[in-house]
């Protein structure tokens, strides 16, 4: 049973710190074993004194007081045991509770539990959350799991519009069967403000073994379908000029262009559809 709350939603926690206590049985077994454990080293000393002193005045043979010390030792060691248990459980001084302690520092997030309530173990008392040791997992289709690899610079575009840089801290060896794709886990810089457990990013990963002068990245828009081609419009004085190109991957808004682009080349970004829509009216004109 939920004994005492020390804390609430949104509260500040360290590590080790006590946020509740929950009286159980558990605490009273335990409160029981150290004070046995204790009365038993005490007897024993008192045992060992002892046989010290008959040893001492050629009363006892000497393989007596080796099995006195012995006996001692094992208990002082059981002593050792259950104090060390009752330490880790937090058993409260009067035996009957136990403590329940943050295993990080950081903030309350969710205090699903109720005062008095009768709980079991694994069921949830309170969600801690440090915001300045967030990780992302993202998710990488099984095509491009062999491009990355751990160490590789990521690119975080948050709801927002803030875009965080990142780096692939780690993989996991095996493909989900049913979305078939992998996980990489993105280890952030620090803490990201407004950045929330469970929200969804989208993410931009460069893998370090690709890099290439003639790679460009620009935002997805920007590319349009003309008779059945990828182009992109290219400044040329007095307008604009259909250029094809080879896209690569697309994700979160931008797409990697592989042939056809070169790095510094001026073309349209934003309302690149409308020289589509304009070059559509003028081939029309020219069928009249």
């Amino acid at each position: 049973m939920v004994r005492s709350l020390s804390k609430t939603l949104g509260d500040p926690v360290s590590r080790g710190e006590t946020v509740a206590r929950i009286e159980s049985g558990e605490a009273a077994g335990l409160a029981a074993q150290l004070s046995a454990a204790r009365a038993r080293v005490t007897e024993l000393t008192a045992a060992y004194g002892r046989e010290q002193r008959l040893f001492s005045e050629n009363v006892t043979a000497r393989q007596d007081l080796e099995a006195a010390r012995a006996t001692l030792a094992v208990a002082q060691s059981e002593l050792q045991r259950a104090q060390a248990a009752v330490s880790a459980a937090g058993v409260s001084g009067d035996g009957r509770s136990l403590a329940v302690t943050s295993p990080i520092s950081g903030r309350i997030t969710a205090a699903p539990v109720v005062l008095g309530a009768f709980v079991n173990a694994g069921d949830e008392l309170y969600r801690v959350v440090n915001p300045s040791a967030l990780q992302v997992e993202v998710a990488i289709p099984a095509a491009d799991l062999a491009r990355i690899a751990a160490g590789d610079e990521a690119t975080l575009a948050l709801p927002d519009g803030r875009e965080i840089s990142g780096r692939v801290r780690s993989l996991t060896p095996a493909v989900d069967i049913e979305n078939r794709a992998a996980t990489a886990v993105i280890s952030l810089a620090g803490q990201v403000a407004g950045l929330q457990p469970g929200a969804f990013l989208e993410a931009r990963i460069r893998p370090s073994g690709e890099v290439d002068g003639d790679l460009v990245s620009i935002p997805e828009d920007a590319i349009q379908t003309v008779e059945g081609r990828d182009v992109v419009f290219r400044q040329v004085p007095g307008g604009f000029q259909t250029q094809a190109v080879t896209v690569g991957t697309r994700s979160a808004g931008k797409a990697t262009i592989i042939a056809g682009l070169k790095p510094g080349t001026v073309i349209a970004t934003a309302n690149a559809f409308l020289l589509k829509a304009e070059l559509g009216k003028e081939g029309a004109e020219d069928d009249d």
